[in-house]
């Protein structure tokens, strides 16, 4: 008996062996893991240049809706037991609201602020056509503020660089309310660099532009670019918000890797107003000035042009004002179309003559 039960367990090892050796051969001829055939992420080498606002990239930013966000509804990921098909996709539901949010300033022909105004007394035209309907309204409107203060920190406006930071302490310390706003401080010479992130502490924010030491070359437009993307678009917000940028330089750009167009498409993508106050006090437009003109208007801005240093405190308070003196309206177009065009914005006064309004020039459907 004790020899038949040795055999029988010299026979249980040898067929585990077997099917051990088989098994080892079957897995030879199986496929690599992904991880080993793909190079692993740290290897990747990093794009510090900031992506055109029409390049396709995982770090740029998607082409802006016309709302201020879309509403997505994703169904829930499948358990085990209801998954079926492992190798099915999931199906996503998206929903795009194709409304319009603009923020606009009414002025009469001496450049009075007009507050009084009422939604019958506005017509929007969206790529020439009379908009569908309007969803909400707002004068004098006193939605909160997320400010950018960009100062140029190169070695041109070194002469001037200490006044206009004080100015720009001033101005923060009027206009940023504890309770709704926030702002950030960012100086630029060959690249942009945040000194005081979002907050709503004007001490802090003021530390950040005293902090600024002027040197290098001019990357306004990477500046811009940044300011908008990286900084306005992703800023918290629970509701309505305006997005402004107050930019401080004398325009002349000579170091950055996007165009003035791309800086404008990102700041209108982003829903920015930009604000511009030139550091030029010659007294003569320069060519950086036009620069700093074109970007404020296309984006339902305003831009300065002090003729000496005092007047750039002076720029400071007529944009706190504006900032305060503004309309806010939604809108949806009569006929939308998510094709990536560029879709042009007027706004009339019915039956106001000799009134100005101020708004950003159009904006960009999303692509389908």
């Amino acid at each position: 008996m004790g020899s038949l039960m040795k055999s029988r367990i010299l026979a249980l090892l040898l067929l585990t062996f077997t099917l051990q050796l088989g098994y080892a051969q079957d897995a030879g001829n199986l496929p690599s893991a992904p991880s080993a055939t793909m190079a692993p992420k740290s290897a990747a080498k990093p794009n510090p240049a900031p992506p055109k606002a029409n390049e396709s990239s995982a770090s740029a930013v998607p082409p802006a809706v016309p709302a201020s966000q879309p509403a997505a509804d994703v169904p829930p990921a499948r358990g085990a037991a209801d998954a079926g098909d492992e190798d099915a996709p999931l199906t996503t539901i998206t929903k795009r609201v194709d409304e319009v949010n603009l923020v606009f300033t009414v002025t009469d022909r001496h450049g009075r602020f007009i507050k009084d105004l009422k939604q019958e007394d506005f017509k929007i035209f969206d790529d020439r056509k009379p908009a569908r309907q309007i969803d909400w309204f707002a004068r004098q409107t006193d939605l909160p503020l997320r400010v950018g203060l960009l100062i140029d920190a190169s070695n041109s406006i070194r002469d001037r660089f200490r006044f206009e930071q004080e100015a720009a302490v001033e101005f923060l310390n009027q206009t940023i309310r504890p309770k709704s706003d926030q702002a950030f401080v960012l100086g630029f010479d060959t690249t942009p660099e945040v000194t005081a992130d979002f907050t709503n502490k004007t001490d802090e924010l003021g530390h950040g532009v005293r902090a600024l030491r002027p040197g290098g070359g001019t990357a306004m437009y990477d500046a811009i670019f940044f300011a908008c993307r990286d900084k306005l678009m992703k800023a918290h917000q629970e509701g309505p918000v305006r997005r402004a940028i107050v930019l401080i330089s004398d325009g002349e750009d000579n170091q950055s890797r996007v165009t003035r167009e791309d800086a404008i498409e990102m700041a209108q993508r982003a829903e920015v107003i930009v604000y511009a106050i030139s550091t030029n006090t010659s007294g003569i437009k320069m060519k950086g000035d036009r620069v700093m003109e074109r970007i404020a208007e296309a984006t339902g801005g305003r831009a300065f042009f002090p003729f000496k240093l005092q007047d750039v405190a002076s720029a400071f308070t007529e944009i706190q004002d504006e900032l305060r003196s503004q309309y806010a309206m939604a809108y949806k177009p009569a006929d939308f179309a998510s094709d990536g065009r560029y879709r042009a914005i007027e706004i009339r006064a019915e039956g106001h003559k000799n009134l100005k309004i101020r708004a950003r020039k159009g904006y960009y459907a999303p692509k389908p």
